[in-house]
């Protein structure tokens, strides 16, 4: 584990179950600390104010019809920044001002751990890991990184 993994939060908002749980336990695997997973819109933002974590990954449709753009836009003013885990490719690029980045399903969990690295080393204005294919970054500039030409 590396230093920049210790203590680094995450929450998981999943409405595919079995999902969510490979997700969490590839990325404990990896030394992250992962919340309770929820599936909900009013859950997850109680588990946020009270947790804080360092990033969100968020699927675009939630349970009971909860929208995970909605949740992002409620998450960004709470200053928890959001990777969109959806196959929703052109509704997560429609919310770029809301999420940092995006990772279209299908993906494996070692990608989402590189994802995941990869953003939070940004976050903390280290760009120098190289960019995991498949993850779309909505404000390069804002991390630090050119974006390609």
């Amino acid at each position: 584990m590396t230093a920049s993994r210790a203590g680094k939060t995450l929450m998981i908002v999943e409405d595919e179950v079995l999902v969510a749980i490979v997700l969490r336990s590839e990325l404990e695997d990896a030394g992250y600390h992962v919340l309770h997973l929820t599936d909900r819109i009013a859950e997850a933002l109680e588990v946020a104010k009270a947790s804080q974590p360092d990033l969100a990954l968020v699927n675009i449709d939630l349970v009971g019809g909860d929208d995970g753009i909605e949740l992002a836009k409620q998450l960004k003013a709470l200053d928890i920044p959001v990777l969109l885990i959806s196959g929703q490719v052109s509704r997560a690029r429609s919310a770029r001002t809301v999420a940092i980045a995006s990772l279209p399903k299908p993906y494996d969990a070692a990608d989402m751990v590189l994802a995941v690295t990869y953003l939070l080393e940004c976050l903390q204005g280290d760009a120098s890991l190289p960019k995991p294919s498949g993850l779309e970054v909505f404000d390069e500039a804002g991390f630090g990184v050119v974006p390609a030409a």
